[in-house]
């Protein structure tokens, strides 16, 4: 049995990962044409097997990292091949073949993976920007071919809503960072707050309050660049990167309702407020 070019038996485990872990993108990738959905899952897999190597299995840094750099070997080999034993990458590997995405958009990503172990904290914006073009970025170029994008003029508001995810991400886990010893959040920033006590305390603090409310605000302009892709989306694909990028985005009012206290509490939007979101854009799509 095959999904509309993907055999079923390669693209469930892909669809495992995104429907037990990216909860937000699962029922987004639901708005999109069914023949779509499955390439969409496929990118999603990958990220996910790799983030495990890097954030979940329970190993020594040194070891970890000589496990991405062999996956990386064992992958870009069998893209070379054409094909993969494995179903979450031979998934990927249909999805290259089957859009013509440059390998470089992986070498990237693996680059920023790598980099994970190398790298602790981020001096400035921009050096967190740098990584974030292979860790966030790189992920809304990847998913244009799939949406049916071809113009350039696309790619900046992509990278920019590839961006806004992430760093909702870093801000929501600034907690469970700290337990791997990493902080996403630019150390200028911190100083410019004075807010170090509150990391090395984990406790909120005025000055990490206002660094908080900082880096929200710039998040939030994040997403506010996204929107000049909608213009170069129709029908299913502009409602599912629609649902997407206001269930996201809600993380960081989730965040604010918080008062800011990420060291105690998940921020996550309400599995009903993320169904009535994707229900409203369904019967949109009707």
């Amino acid at each position: 049995m095959t999904t509309r070019g993907l055999p079923k038996e390669i693209v469930a485990p892909s669809r495992a990962l995104n429907q037990a872990h990216g909860k937000t993108y699962y029922l987004a990738t639901l708005l999109l044409a069914r023949h779509l959905r499955p390439y969409v899952f496929a990118l999603y897999g990958f990220c996910r097997y790799v983030d495990d190597i890097v954030d979940v299995e329970r190993d020594d840094d040194a070891r970890r990292l000589a496990k991405v750099d062999s996956f990386r070997e064992r992958f870009f080999a069998e893209v070379a091949r054409g094909g993969s034993e494995e179903p979450i990458l031979a998934a990927t590997i249909a999805t290259i073949d089957r859009f013509s995405m440059p390998i470089s958009y992986f070498e990237r990503f693996l680059g920023a993976m790598r980099q994970d172990f190398l790298v602790r904290r981020y001096p400035h914006i921009d050096d967190l920007l740098a990584y974030m073009d292979g860790s966030a970025a790189v992920i809304g170029e990847m998913m244009l071919p799939i949406l049916g994008v071809d113009n350039p003029e696309a790619q900046a508001p992509a990278r920019a809503l590839g961006n806004a995810f992430q760093m909702t991400n870093f801000l929501r886990d600034i907690n469970e960072d700290l337990d791997r010893g990493r902080i996403y959040v630019p150390e200028e920033d911190i100083d410019r707050f004075g807010a170090w006590d509150a990391f090395d305390q984990r406790r909120v603090t005025d000055e990490f309050r206002n660094l908080m409310a900082f880096e929200i605000a710039r998040t939030r302009r994040w997403y506010a660049e996204s929107y000049a892709g909608d213009d170069y989306l129709r029908g299913r694909a502009l409602r599912c990167i629609r649902v997407a990028r206001q269930v996201y985005g809600a993380i960081l009012d989730e965040i604010e309702e918080l008062d800011y206290d990420v060291f105690s509490a998940r921020a996550s939007v309400a599995r009903t407020r993320r169904l009535k979101l994707l229900v409203r854009a369904a019967i949109a799509a009707c």
